[in-house]
């Protein structure tokens, strides 16, 4: 289906400052799931200019410089995109080895980093080891027997709850609260893939529905490689597996290396600023 997309962001100062370099990660990919037909960057004020970069998971990234003092930043992105159908797989044929732990090495070696923990020192959260050995009962160490699994307990013992301000959780934060954003449990099914050797990643995006809702806010989910059918979208806060109602803008091994701007500002002490933002999908 066929959508358009309007994402504005509106940064207000109290005073003049100096914008430093920004990275404005807000076009989606063109891919077999979705394809791009067009894509607008507008940023006031005018006084910058636009490096065009692709990032290490060969997503659209774009880094602003500015050159003279502002009390405003707005930025706005039009997209034209059409979703396609998302296979079912469970109920595909694969006749790849899908028995866990994956051998990485002997499917692809570049997806070791994706299943590297999520702390600092590369450790995996203990609460999310936790998870996975209960989500491993009963199964017979197949990846999508564990993920409906997996996913299924999430559900149970994490309720879904907006948050729009911080850094996403960890695992053991998470689950000890008993409530999480969608960027909280999108963390939560990453990390616990990755401590029985499934590579996952980070998403950011869009989730529209049939009705149109009162205001859309940006999303996040977990990309999950399986071998013989790649990377597929997982959402612990929403379906399950995805739909053509996702909309991908990018992804990372990270969660603060796909937000939609990302930079800093340099003004009197303790300045004040303000965030407004709309996000349209029509």
């Amino acid at each position: 289906m066929k959508k358009k997309i309007i994402h504005e962001l509106a940064y207000t100062y109290e005073s003049f400052v100096s914008l430093n370099e920004h990275l404005i990660c807000l076009k989606p990919r063109s891919n077999c799931f979705q394809k791009l037909y067009n894509f607008n960057l507008e940023i006031l004020p005018n006084s910058h200019s636009i490096l065009p970069l692709i990032s290490a998971n060969g997503d659209d990234i774009y880094k602003v410089s500015f050159t003279e003092p502002t009390q405003s930043l707005i930025i706005r992105a039009e997209s034209e995109i059409e979703t396609k159908n998302h296979p079912n797989i469970y109920q595909l044929k694969n006749e790849n080895d899908l028995s866990l732990p994956f051998n990485i090495d002997s499917v692809n070696s570049s997806l070791n980093g994706f299943v590297e923990g999520w702390f600092q020192n590369g450790q995996h959260d203990p609460s999310a080891i936790q998870i996975a050995q209960e989500a491993l009962v009963g199964i017979e160490n197949n990846v999508l027997e564990f993920l409906y699994q997996l996913i299924e307990l999430i559900k149970e013992r994490v309720k879904y709850t907006p948050r729009h301000l911080g850094p996403a959780w960890s695992s053991g934060r998470t689950l000890s609260e008993r409530i999480g954003s969608c960027r909280d449990l999108a963390i939560l099914l990453m990390e616990t893939c990755r401590c029985v050797g499934i590579p996952s990643r980070f998403v950011s995006g869009y989730q529209f529905m049939d009705q149109p809702t009162e205001k859309y806010e940006l999303h996040a989910w977990t990309e999950i490689f399986i071998p013989g059918f790649g990377w597929r979208g997982f959402d612990p806060s929403g379906c399950g597996l995805i739909n053509d109602r996702y909309i991908t803008l990018a992804s990372a091994s990270k969660s603060d290396l796909v937000a939609p701007v990302r930079g800093s500002f340099v003004g009197t002490p303790n300045l004040k600023s303000e965030l407004k933002w709309d996000i349209q999908i029509i």
